[in-house]
């Protein structure tokens, strides 16, 4: 069975969210200590939400510096699937695994709502079991949401399809160009503002096409990247 490695951080709030919905997609859940410089033989990562360090210094600044990310930065660079979620994505950011950096929302205020996003990359490790341009609704919820890269970085995601989510309708956060997650040259690193591990099992996500709390548009991250290591 896939085993997909889970990290916890003092502050981490959404790890056994991010667990089960690794379960749910049918592979086996590995907890991973922040302190613990052994990665356990997993086949992938998952980065998740929350405070990690308390935010202190900034968002993610000292969790960069943690035993685990020693490993997981080199096993990524060697292709290692990680997925970094809303805070995990300021980790990547401050790990330099991905470009650019997350900076407080342009209206300074936290955000809590269901976002639609539009799927703008299938190729990456996490993104495989959706369809080019689809829209797919995620919770998000951030406080320090807000994508920032100076114009070369932006034009060269843009050129080379890493922009994988961009903010459908009003932009939550003032992200630059509506970007809601990213990834690498690779493909194996992604990272995204939005919560996909909310939405992974019907009674507990968002709304859906077949009623309220029946939106399970998450699952597919953690399905894909169950397809991508068999394919």
């Amino acid at each position: 069975m896939t085993r997909v490695g889970v990290v916890t951080f003092p502050g981490t709030l959404d790890d056994r969210d991010a667990a089960r919905a690794v379960r749910l997609a049918g592979a086996e859940a590995v907890s991973l200590w922040h302190g613990d410089a052994d990665l356990h033989g997993v086949d992938a990562v998952v980065l998740p939400g929350g405070f990690s360090y308390g935010d202190y210094l900034r968002a993610g600044a000292i969790s960069r510096f943690a035993p685990v990310m020693g490993e997981i930065v080199d096993a990524a660079n060697k292709g290692l699937p990680v997925l970094g979620i809303c805070n995990g994505f300021q980790v990547l950011t401050e790990a330099h695994l991905l470009p650019g950096s997350m900076i407080k929302n342009d209206h300074l205020h936290f955000v809590c709502r269901e976002q639609v996003l539009s799927v703008d990359n299938v190729d990456t490790a996490w993104t495989r079991d959706y369809a080019p341009g689809e829209h797919i609704t995620i919770p998000l919820k951030n406080q320090d949401g807000q994508y920032v890269a100076d114009e070369h970085t932006l034009d060269e995601l843009e050129g080379e399809g890493r922009v994988v989510f961009r903010y459908q309708g009003a932009n939550p956060n003032g992200s630059r160009r509506g970007i809601a997650g990213i990834s690498n040259a690779a493909g194996n690193v992604v990272g995204l503002m939005p919560h996909p591990e909310h939405a992974v099992e019907p009674g507990f996500g968002p709304d859906g096409a077949k009623g309220p709390r029946t939106g399970v548009d998450g699952l597919r991250f953690f399905t894909s990247v169950l397809t991508a290591l068999v394919g």
